[in-house]
């Protein structure tokens, strides 16, 4: 049996008093998710282990069967292998957006939607003007993009710029994690910077971006600034083993995304990185490229990985129109598509749709909730449940399952059972 996950990041809701009380999943027109959740069993997944913040990083590895506690180095590594930056044993890599600042508070977290070549631009402008043989700014897609400082303290508490929108960015500035104690840490012992070394030169690097954006060409005319830098989520090189050392189901699979941190995971997973042209990680990705990607992939692999991150960044923005076109969207040209190909193979597909976390349009940030799953393949005994969303899902024959029992639940789905 193959396996394929669709996964549309921040696709989960809550109830919205603009659609009659509905969530946005009950409210779009999905004809093809709710089809297989009829087809197919549901439950819920809560994705984020206890003491780890809602961040696609963590929720994306935990849906793929790793434990958090053991691998988890934050977001900038993952950056890092998805570039193609090969990180040395005292690199702290950590993930730089390019942000906007207006009237003392963060506007946005994406500078502006900037795109990459945009961005390049103005990574390689701070590379010039603030890198050294110890700091080296490196560009990566759009506005997420990489900060590797030789020698740094990954033991900070950074504020991931999309969970703070409209609040004043001063107050959020980086400082030292909470209880740690640099003179017990072996790190700090060993080479390091101290934690708070590393959170003073952050800082001072985030200052200092402010006055060089300011002044640069690009931003004259510009209506939303690209103005400032913000690291956040760093940490070393991860350990982690790949997916076919986990399960032996799967012998060669694929990864496809167009954004950073979820390519990275999946390079450390002993995934095939796939770079569909046109994948934007927004609204206009090329949703039509990305579903015949997974078909080709896998008719010669056993497993992939589907990434779609704009429902995402709709719900980041606030935009309940674009963030329930991005769902409708994620049905009608991929799951649609995907499920006429492979539904009559040979060798059956089992189907899996969820979520990594939600990202309510009416916060705007991610939050630590359980999110709705579906599986389908050819034979399955289908529960109750008629429609695909947050609140149908509840009565699922999965129930509510944790972490890393998802995928040993999806991966344990074989041909035998049909």
């Amino acid at each position: 049996m193959k396996h394929i996950i669709i996964l549309g990041d921040g696709m989960a809701d809550h109830a919205v008093q603009k659609l009659g009380g509905k969530t946005l999943l009950q409210y779009a027109d999905t004809p093809y998710m709710d089809m297989l959740a009829r087809k197919g069993r549901t439950g819920r997944l809560m994705t984020i282990p206890e003491g780890f913040h809602p961040g696609s990083e963590v929720a994306n590895t935990s849906i793929l069967g790793y434990d958090l506690n053991q691998v988890y180095e934050g977001r900038g590594p993952l950056e890092a292998a998805s570039i193609g930056y090969e990180m040395e044993s005292d690199d702290m890599a950590i993930r730089c957006n390019i942000v906007s600042l207006e009237d003392g508070r963060i506007k946005s977290h994406h500078g502006g939607h900037l795109t990459t070549e945009e961005s390049d631009i103005l990574i390689q402008y701070l590379n010039k003007e603030l890198g050294n043989d110890k700091i080296k700014f490196i560009t990566g897609i759009q506005y997420r993009h990489l900060l590797v400082i030789k020698g740094g303290n990954k033991h900070l508490e950074c504020a991931p710029p999309h969970d703070h929108p409209n609040e004043e960015w001063q107050p959020l500035l980086v400082r030292p994690e909470k209880g740690y104690d640099d003179a017990k840490d072996e790190d700090s012992r060993y080479g390091r910077m101290t934690a708070q070394e590393t959170a003073d030169l952050l800082n001072d690097l985030i200052l200092r971006s402010q006055q060089l954006l300011a002044q640069h060409p690009f931003n004259k005319d510009r209506k939303e600034k690209a103005n400032s830098i913000w690291p956040w989520s760093g940490g070393y090189r991860p350990n982690m083993k790949t997916l076919m050392q986990l399960y032996p189901q799967i012998k060669i699979g694929s990864c496809i995304s167009a954004v950073d941190l979820i390519r990275g995971i999946g390079h450390y997973a002993g995934l095939d990185i796939i770079k569909v042209p046109g994948a934007t990680g927004l609204a206009n990705t090329n949703y039509e490229g990305k579903a015949k990607a997974a078909i080709e992939a896998l008719k010669n692999q056993d497993f992939v990985f589907l990434h779609l991150e704009a429902s995402d960044e709709a719900g980041h923005d606030g935009d309940l129109d674009l963030k329930l076109k991005t769902i409708e969207f994620l049905d009608h040209r991929i799951v649609e598509p995907i499920y006429h190909e492979v539904k009559d193979w040979d060798t059956p597909v089992c189907i899996a749709i969820l979520p990594d976390h939600p990202t309510p349009v009416e916060i705007r940030t991610h939050v630590k909730e359980a999110v709705p799953f579906l599986i389908w393949h050819q034979g399955i005994i289908p529960d109750k449940v008629q429609l695909y969303d947050e609140i149908s899902c509840v009565e699922g024959s999965y129930g509510l399952i944790y972490l890393n029992q998802f995928m040993e639940t999806f991966m344990n789905i074989k041909a035998t059972s049909l």
